[in-house]
């Protein structure tokens, strides 16, 4: 019997009123969540906050758009005004203005679903949505809210004490080296544009995403490139040096930089980071790194990026209850001053309480890792020997493994992500397992979710679609696993379970 009890479905993952992450129990809920089926979506009081308006955002909306008489107009509130100013001129549509009301800022337009839609996606991509405590601060503010939610925060300067723990995290950099960013795609996104601004500046215009990619981080090169039928460019297979030499021998002059994930998300890749930093320091191209799936306490990338960035929602926030991010400059690249200089004119404000609440358990963050670390191996060997599974990834995958203990801080040090597929149905294994089962990982609480029917919906229910998935080596049915700190034992047995 498993240790674990099924979450009824639109429950928070914690509990808490700002938990990142929200049960999806069964794949007829995956499925009703992405169709957005009524009966399903009742249920979702919350959500990861990208892509779900938290309750708390959609309240101050609802309130400012009722004391300014916005009847009949859509209202998105944003991170802040030059947030607003910028989704304003994405949108340019008749109509739509720009909207305050202090602390708060946003912009109205008239209602219209496929700009709703624009406004929901342009603010997911770059990670420029109102923070949840914001909103609830503005909430008790205006008597909409009687009490704040009770939760540890912390005592001293909240910036000064992340800043130094990442800083350590990465261990080439200093404090005055991390940036922090509103999430860990307003990083990637500020860290693009600076990017962008300073290689156009030198005629080069042309992007590499390197092997796939996070939705969002593939939807920035693909829309936010100077044209993007032109500029936007992708090699699916990480381990192919020479296809990414002769790229550089035809293309060199034009290559701006590229974009990698280390490993990658989720099929957890390494590529030869070293081979990829010589190649692009030899053609003049810029480097950017996401080290988020193993963590930069299990890996070190710094020396070999120019500038890595950090989803500090992951790991460093392993109660599950912040969305923040960091940029990291290496202080050894040869644009480390002009990344210093321009980042902060591009990163969101990261609010005063989500600081507060990260600084209260950033310091669990070595403990956390080493748990993970400790307990990932037996769930794996377990995955492997099961005659169920019928393919499995992780760090030491053997296609990936030599060039991981490249940058490994340790050869134990594995991280908390696997994938892998079952050789039954999808929906009989989903649908019995008793772990947790929503987006987000790096908690100490274990989480499990169908990845590709969450991020890549519309690839999955589509024939060209499957064919874009196989190209790249992903299995629409594929399940991505990410170790909390709950024993080995109690994982395991909840596996076998739902493979039984």
């Amino acid at each position: 019997m498993s240790a674990f009890t099924h979450i009824p479905l639109g429950r928070r993952i914690p509990s808490s009123l700002h938990g990142v992450s929200c049960s999806l129990p069964t794949m007829r809920d995956v499925i009703g969540y992405e169709e957005k089926d009524p009966e399903v979506v009742k249920h979702m009081t919350s959500g990861y906050p990208r892509f779900v308006v938290h309750p708390f955002a959609k309240q101050a909306a609802a309130h400012l758009a009722r004391t300014r008489n916005l009847a009949g107009q859509s209202l998105w509130l944003t991170s802040s005004r030059r947030a607003a100013e910028r989704l304003l001129a994405h949108l340019n549509a008749p109509g739509a203005q720009l909207i305050e009301d202090s602390p708060l800022t946003g912009v109205t337009f008239p209602e219209n679903a496929a700009l709703s839609a624009r406004a929901k996606t342009f603010l997911q991509h770059t990670g420029m949505f109102l923070s949840s405590r914001e909103a609830e601060d503005y909430l008790l503010r205006v008597g909409e809210l009687a009490v704040p939610c009770e939760e540890k925060s912390f005592e001293g300067y909240a910036a000064s004490c992340v800043k130094g723990h990442v800083a350590r995290a990465y261990q080439h950099a200093a404090p005055a080296d991390v940036f922090l960013a509103t999430s860990g795609m307003n990083a990637i996104y500020a860290a693009f544009r600076v990017a962008a601004g300073l290689q156009r500046a030198r005629g080069r215009t042309r992007w590499l995403q390197l092997g796939w990619l996070y939705l969002d981080t593939i939807a920035i090169l693909q829309k936010f490139t100077e044209q993007p039928a032109e500029d936007y460019l992708f090699q699916g297979d990480v381990f192919d040096l020479a296809a990414l030499r002769r790229l550089f021998a035809e293309q060199g002059g034009t290559i701006a930089g590229i974009i990698t994930e280390v490993p990658t998300n989720p099929l957890i890749q390494t590529p030869d980071l070293a081979a990829i930093r010589d190649l692009c320091r030899e053609h003049g191209a810029m480097l950017i790194i996401d080290p988020t799936i193993a963590s930069p306490l299990n890996i070190d990338v710094l020396l070999h990026a120019d500038v890595a960035v950090n989803s500090l929602t992951k790991y460093t926030a392993s109660e599950g209850d912040v969305i923040l991010g960091a940029v990291v400059v290496n202080p050894q690249s040869p644009h480390a001053a002009d990344f210093r200089e321009r980042l902060p004119g591009e990163l969101e404000p990261v609010y005063s309480r989500d600081l507060d609440r990260l600084a209260a358990q950033i310091g669990d963050t070595a403990s956390v890792i080493a748990q993970i670390n400790r307990t990932t191996p037996a769930v794996v060997e377990f995955l492997r020997t099961h005659p169920r599974i019928k393919a499995l990834y992780w760090s030491h995958h053997p296609a990936s493994r030599e060039n991981y203990l490249k940058i490994a801080r340790d050869p134990a040090a594995l991280g908390s992500m696997i994938s892998f597929e079952v050789a039954m149905p999808l929906a009989q294994f989903y649908d019995r397992l008793r772990l947790p089962k929503g987006p987000s990982f790096g908690m100490k609480t274990t989480l499990i979710c169908p990845f590709i029917y969450l991020a890549h919906y519309d690839l999955v229910t589509s024939e060209s679609g499957r064919a874009t998935l196989a190209a790249a080596g992903l299995s629409p049915e594929l399940l991505r696993l990410s170790i909390g700190c709950e024993p080995a034992e109690d994982i395991i047995a909840a596996l076998a379970e739902a493979l039984a």
